[in-house]
């Protein structure tokens, strides 16, 4: 049972301009249980996130429940089976409630302050108990719930939090709790969002990690001279919080740390986060520059006195390795002072790859850290600073993310969402949820490119097709929205095109070109989507679509010599090669074209976010392998091996900007598609490569030369999916791993055939039937 009835403790919320803190509210109400129970179920709505006690006991499926949406759109609630956890007699339901996206004023340069939705936190439940002698009752929220103000001063999901433990009230959410001083709740406005049970995965631990050194004296760096320009207003930082013991675990990453202390009453605590230091070793958050520099993702705790004392943050998280202590003393400063959790999305491990060179494990490491610590509910762009569902940033991420993890029933969840925010006319905003912004910035056909590739890659490696199914209007109508937005020569330019350049001298790829190629790939990918749903009209309308912006393009992008993109970039090369814009006569000598290109970049990448994703790929596919590699591994600046050999990258950057310059971020996972390159291009695991049937396989490994051995897995559908190469003297044994009721071909690179024992060809053709198990074939070169 869903019930819609809100209440909330005031209907005063926290300010944008920080001058007034709303604490998170205590509410509670108690029940008597008067017959023996045949079941109790109770479903929450508390926004925009809450904290669900029965008894005392905490029973909150994870961190930042419900969900993070736009109330508006997708009113979420949980589901909780309290059969086991009712007492005879009375009990007592205990909630906080904390200000998650209901006012997200930490997001005022997302303009979050104008939300219409914006109010002060609220729940909604409904309390179902059945007896044993067929009697039911319902208990639901009104204005008979108790509430007081809670420890929790101020919450912000990007701000973070400050509690004073001298607030704590002892035994507040039990059954037998005097209440009777508390004030009653009032009736909350019912936000306008469709009601739906939350099935995404829980937000919950993943690991604990201790610091690995602890520095006295260091300070924060701040820019106070500079604040971003959409920042209302500048709170600076006390002048005590800005030095202290700086706490390095290691590893950036994002979740939550606990505060363990024993000192005196009225003792106040400020942990600042961060993920950088300066080259004197201080905390360096000039990237981190979204709120004013008293609020930037930290949290601040005063002392009750009482012995060992214990702090978690409750209702936000925060991205960081480093944690800068002050208002402590030297013997507080402890290893046991501070401890890392962890935290994301509770989704499983999909798969792995590994090789002879560090530097390429380093980086599938980092990957998947930056997969791990930007995923909560859904892909979020960076947790220490943002933490906002930027649409491109899923999309570039969408098939290395069905790699290395199980993201498949969150991008489900998460796409009623983008579905929601998508305007009539068929636009689509950059972030999700949002409040309204997003459509006059921050999108265009690269990042509304989400809306295809969620779906067209966890349909390739998943075999799902109700996930198609599901967005198929939404993609018509972003198809009929993109198709007006064409100028007079046919092009299309609305949007961002390919973000953070590498070389920042290097003009950008022309916009022309990134949306008008982009929009000529979601076309395609429309086209296979609907007719492997049997959506024909569909299917035939994306197609048609296609070959009209493909004969316009053709005449505008391509230049006189039949093989140079406008722009004459590597993401042009690339673009026009993968996308369809070229004839198949064509592609041989566009890549020639990208080749030199990379060569006269003394064989670096040189493009944006949109072109490291298809760059590599489209070398590897023509025979490029080996350049690719060299590109992804070598260590000089700008490289990827830089960040992880020189740079000690843990995650993946935001971009390629110069060690020396002012930080941006240090955990995107933007540029994470080099797993996927590792996998499908090293090791060489391919799943439905013809976009026709899941089970179908392919292995075509490169044997890089520079590495000894390769190895790398998947969780298909069927069963695991694996392939590992390693050299042996003059050889090469390749082990592919095959699950029952798979099929498809192994395909060997140029200039190498299958042997026997003795080193005989037994197999000169490329492509070979797979089989069922575990087979190792003897390759050699020619």
């Amino acid at each position: 049972m869903i019930s819609t009835n809100f209440i909330s403790a005031t209907k005063k919320f926290s300010s944008y301009e920080y001058e007034t803190h709303i604490p998170a509210p205590y509410i509670r109400k108690t029940f008597d249980i008067i017959n023996e129970i045949d079941s109790a179920k109770i479903t929450i709505c508390g926004l925009g996130f809450y904290e669900l006690f029965i008894n005392g006991k905490r029973i909150t499926k994870g961190l930042l429940a419900p969900y993070i949406s736009n109330p508006d759109d997708i009113l979420y609630y949980d589901e909780y089976d309290l059969t086991e956890l009712l007492l005879k007699d009375k009990n007592a339901i205990g909630i906080m409630l904390g200000n998650g996206m209901l006012n997200c004023f930490g997001g005022t340069v997302w303009e979050m302050e104008k939300a219409v939705f914006r109010s002060a936190p609220k729940v909604a439940l409904a309390l179902e108990i059945v007896y044993k002698n067929g009697e039911k009752i319902v208990i639901t929220a009104d204005e008979t719930f108790k509430t007081h103000p809670s420890p929790i001063l101020f919450d912000d999901l990007r701000c973070g939090e400050i509690y004073d433990a001298n607030k704590e009230i002892k035994g507040w959410n039990l059954p037998d709790f005097d209440d009777s001083a508390w004030e009653n709740c009032i009736s909350a406005e019912t936000p306008r969002g469709e009601t739906k049970i939350c099935t995404a995965e829980p937000i919950v631990a993943v690991k604990k990690l201790n610091p690995v050194s602890i520095i006295k004296d260091k300070r924060v760096v701040l820019d106070e001279a500079w604040r971003h320009p959409l920042i209302k207003v500048e709170v600076p930082m006390p002048a005590e919080d800005k030095i202290g013991y700086l706490y390095d675990f290691g590893e950036n990453s994002a979740g939550l740390f606990t505060l363990k202390i024993k000192g005196e009453k009225g003792q106040r605590i400020s942990i600042q986060t961060g993920e950088v230091l300066n080259q004197n070793g201080d905390l360096d958050i000039r990237g981190m520059h979204f709120q004013p520099d008293a609020f930037q993702h930290r949290a601040v705790y005063t002392l009750k006195g009482e012995g060992i004392e214990e702090y978690t943050s409750t209702f936000t998280y925060y991205g960081f390795r480093y944690c800068l202590v002050s208002g402590i003393t030297e013997e507080q400063a402890t290893k046991d002072l501070l401890t890392y959790t962890v935290m994301s999305s509770n989704l499983q491990k999909n798969g792995d790859f590994s090789c002879s060179n560090e530097i390429v494990n380093r980086l599938q490491r980092a990957t998947f850290n930056s997969d791990v610590s930007n995923f909560y509910y859904f892909p979020t762009d960076c947790p220490h600073r943002e933490k906002n569902g930027w649409t491109a940033d899923a999309a570039l991420s969408a098939e290395q993310m069905l790699f290395n993890l199980t993201p498949e029933n969150s991008y489900h969840v998460w796409l009623d969402n983008i579905r929601k925010a998508q305007r009539e006319d068929g636009a689509l905003p950059g972030i999700v949820p949002t409040s309204g912004w997003g459509f006059e910035w921050g999108n265009g056909p690269a990042w509304d490119s989400v809306l295809f590739y969620l779906p067209y890659y966890t349909w390739i490696q998943r075999g799902d097709t109700d996930i198609i199914k599901e967005n198929a209007g939404a993609m018509v109508r972003y198809l009929n929205y993109i198709s007006t937005k064409r100028d007079q020569m046919g092009l299309i330019h609305i949007g961002l095109g390919d973000w953070l350049p590498i070389n920042y001298k290097t003009p950008y790829t022309p916009l022309e070109v990134t949306d008008t190629l982009v929009t000529l790939n979601l076309c395609r990918l429309a086209e296979k989507m609907f007719a492997a749903v049997d959506m024909l009209p569909q299917s035939i309308f994306a197609g048609a679509l296609f070959d009209e912006i493909r004969e316009d393009a053709r005449k505008a992008l391509i230049l006189p010599d039949g093989v140079t993109i406008m722009g004459r970039s590597q993401t042009a090369q690339a673009m026009a090669i993968e996308f369809g814009l070229l004839e198949e006569s064509e592609k041989q000598g566009a890549l020639n074209v990208l080749v030199d290109l990379i060569h006269a970049a003394d064989d670096h990448l040189d493009s944006g976010c949109l072109g490291a994703r298809i760059i590599l790929h489209t070398l590897a596919k023509f025979g490029y392998a080996e350049l690719a590699y060299k590109m992804i591994t070598r260590t000089d600046y700008p490289s990827y091996g830089h960040w992880v050999e020189k740079e000690d990258a843990t995650t993946l950057f935001e971009d390629f900007r110069h060690p020396s310059a002012q930080p941006a971020s240090k955990n995107h996972h933007f540029f994470g598609d080099i797993s996927s390159w590792f996998f499908k291009h090293i090791t060489g695991v391919k799943i439905n490569p013809l976009d026709r049937d899941v089970k179908e396989i392919e292995i075509s490994p490169n044997f890089i030369e520079s590495l000894e051995h390769a190895e790398g897995y998947q969780n298909h559908l069927c069963g695991k999916l694996e392939s590992k190469w390693v050299r042996e003297e003059n050889i090469i044994k390749l082990t592919v791993t095959v699950p029952e009721g798979c099929y498809g071909f192994l395909k060997l690179p140029k200039g190498y055939s299958i042997h026997d024992n003795s080193h005989n060809p037994i197999y000169r053709y490329a492509i070979k039937e797979l089989t069922p198990g575990v087979t190792e074939y003897i390759i050699n070169a020619d």
